[in-house]
């Protein structure tokens, strides 16, 4: 006979109700910064998508349709802000929630994030459950 309340997760794994098959994306020039996100992200059931910048980004977010987009604000050739002025002007993007990373959290930042349209700001380092807790907030209802 089974019990029926015991849980069918394995060690490692996550009870529904996680984020399971979630997808975001991680902009960032920092490979520390990428890594970790990705595996913080991953441990939770999300598919992450990386990139080294908002230039390489752009076509990734096309392919890959992120329902959620992390960006770093100090990145070469596009930084974060030109990234997310970008992503939310485009029609097909414009409600994907964009959370800038940085570890700049001045007043005058902050602003020139919701200025081009950002949707939270999260300041580096970032813990895992700030992390976490910035996708469960614009995690799409199920």
């Amino acid at each position: 006979m089974s019990d029926s309340s015991q849980s069918n997760t394995q060690p490692g794994e996550h009870p529904a109700g996680g984020l399971q098959g979630l997808r975001v994306m991680v902009i960032d020039d920092s490979s520390t910064i990428r890594r970790s996100a990705e595996k913080m992200l991953q441990q939770e059931g999300c598919e992450v998508v990386t990139a080294e910048n908002g230039f390489e980004a752009l076509p990734l977010i096309v392919r890959s349709r992120p329902q959620l987009i992390f960006v770093d604000i100090m990145m070469p050739r596009l930084d974060g802000y030109q990234t997310c002025a970008i992503i939310k002007n485009n029609e097909e993007f414009k409600t994907t929630p964009v959370i800038m990373l940085t570890s700049k959290d001045g007043l005058f930042d902050k602003a020139r994030g919701r200025v081009v349209g950002s949707d939270q700001y999260l300041t580096k380092p970032f813990t895992r459950d700030e992390i976490l807790g910035a996708v469960r907030q614009y995690q799409p209802a199920a």
